[in-house]
């Protein structure tokens, strides 16, 4: 790891502990990186619900903190992955089990399936998950409305 991607790591981790200390939460934020994106994971305390926050708002508002003060610092890393007790590994993985499900039936059919809005996170899951089974996956829509359109690869 270079001595910059070092820097930013302790910097990021060091920025989410203070903003946790205004919530009245001191605890270790665990820090590592993984292809150019610092992973920052809060560990689980009573405030797990507030910190996540409704569908993951929260939790995805102070990963935009943390990412912008990184910028702000002219750091060269500046993506970052902040999750609350590991919630967004495991909506993750809940996630790739239903978009199996998904895939199972554009085979069956042969036809498109249109999936709900989603956020980019969990629009790059279904994604991986489509690419593994060979199917086609687009992205469709503008902000809010963004979502993911199944297909048989052509």
């Amino acid at each position: 790891m270079d001595e910059s991607l070092e820097d930013a790591i302790q910097y990021a981790k060091k920025y989410l502990e203070d903003l946790l200390s205004f919530f009245g939460l001191n605890t270790d934020v665990h820090a590592t990186s993984e292809e150019d994106v610092i992973e920052l994971n809060i560990p689980s305390t009573h405030l797990n619900g507030f910190l996540i926050g409704q569908r993951g708002e929260t939790v995805r508002a102070i990963q935009f903190l943390v990412s912008t003060a990184l910028k702000n610092k002219e750091f060269a890393t500046t993506r970052v992955n902040v999750d609350v007790a590991e919630y967004k590994k495991q909506r993750a993985e809940h996630l790739a089990e239903t978009a199996e499900e998904w895939v199972k039936k554009v085979k069956e059919t042969g036809e498109p399936y249109e999936l709900k809005p989603m956020n980019a996170a969990d629009r790059r899951t279904v994604h991986k998950v489509a690419a593994d089974a060979g199917l086609a996956s687009e992205s469709a829509g503008e902000g809010r409305d963004r979502h993911i359109i199944l297909r048989i690869a052509v």
